[in-house]
């Protein structure tokens, strides 16, 4: 695997997961907790987001072929709801859809926030375009750095600022927003030549 290679499988998910825009919710929701629930949130988040991933790497395209779905359906269609999601992300605060608690580290922090639609159709794409290597090599480092930034979170914050964080996570959806729209036009044009 050539490192050219690897950066352009590890690329696209380091946006997709954003999980430097993650933690400004991350600190939100864990505000009142100390940092022993703190650190086993982080890890409850981190496995609960790797386990879904491995599924969908390894389960994804047999459920699309169950389904007659095509790759460039899927490819179309994750498009659009990248599209939705990063114009969400860009127009509106990631502060309004908080939802604080206690019982947080699957449900939302594990999925959707690090693992979300966005990582999950990055994931099938890269897939597809690079095969299994690269993608397995860039989800597991794309999980360390989740799992670093999470563990130390403050820091993130102290160094970047609350305001550098959500910078952060709006240059990340506009990013997401030009990746979305990548995978819509090459979905349309396979579809094209192939027909």
């Amino acid at each position: 695997m050539t490192l050219e290679l690897f950066l352009l499988s590890f690329i696209p998910l380091f946006v997709a997961i954003d999980i430097i825009g993650t933690v400004p919710l991350f600190l939100g929701f864990t505000s009142d907790l100390s940092e022993k629930e703190k650190k086993r949130l982080v890890r409850d988040s981190i496995a609960a987001a790797f386990v879904i991933a491995l599924l969908f790497l390894f389960a994804g395209k047999l459920v699309l072929n169950f389904l007659g779905v095509t790759i460039d359906d899927f490819r179309i269609a994750g498009g659009i709801i990248l599209l939705i999601l990063s114009i969400n992300d860009i127009m509106f605060s990631s502060d309004v859809r908080k939802k604080p608690g206690t019982k947080i580290g699957i449900v939302p922090l594990g999925i959707p926030l690090i693992i979300g639609p966005a990582a999950l159709t990055t994931i099938m794409i890269l897939i597809d375009q690079y095969g299994f290597t690269p993608t397995i090599v860039s989800m597991l480092l794309n999980f360390v750095i989740a799992w670093f930034v999470l563990h130390n979170s403050e820091w993130v914050i102290k160094i970047m600022g609350e305001a550098g964080t959500k910078a952060f996570a709006k240059i990340a959806s506009l990013f997401l927003a030009a990746i979305a729209i990548m995978m819509i036009r090459v979905g349309i044009t396979n579809i094209i030549i192939n027909y």
